[in-house]
């Protein structure tokens, strides 16, 4: 095998991995389609499996855009859900010191710190 043989072996094996990368986004934006039925995303998957190329052409071309769009609408989701986890663990450190204080005096109403702790945790809150 010459370097021309490896070349060209490398080439297709990229292409090949591609091609399965299209296929593969194909189908995760079949099954987010939710204005599709299941009807037509089951024609979409026969032509998928028995005629792909021409098919992922057809369907890049036909449904690029609104595949586009269902793509940025996912990340946007994600990026909201994470950002709302991050802010629910975060918890206590996005309130501000008046908030941590209100807290402590209703800890200290209740019984549940003694007026030493209300003043180290106030203290504390002022310290930031």
């Amino acid at each position: 095998m010459n370097l021309w043989d490896f070349l060209w072996w490398m080439l297709w094996v990229y292409l090949f991995f591609a091609y399965l990368w299209v296929l593969f986004t194909i189908f995760r934006d079949l099954f987010r389609d939710r204005h599709l039925n299941g009807w037509l995303k089951a024609v979409w998957i026969f032509f998928l499996i028995f005629a792909p190329f021409i098919t992922a052409l057809i369907y890049v071309i036909a449904r690029g855009r609104s595949m586009a769009e269902r793509s940025v609408q996912s990340q946007l989701a994600a990026q909201q859900a994470t950002t709302s986890y991050i802010k629910e663990v975060a918890g206590s450190g996005s309130r501000g010191p008046s908030d941590e204080i209100s807290a402590a005096a209703s800890l200290l109403a209740a019984g549940t710190i003694t007026q030493q702790e209300f003043d180290q945790l106030k203290a504390k809150a002022l310290a930031g």
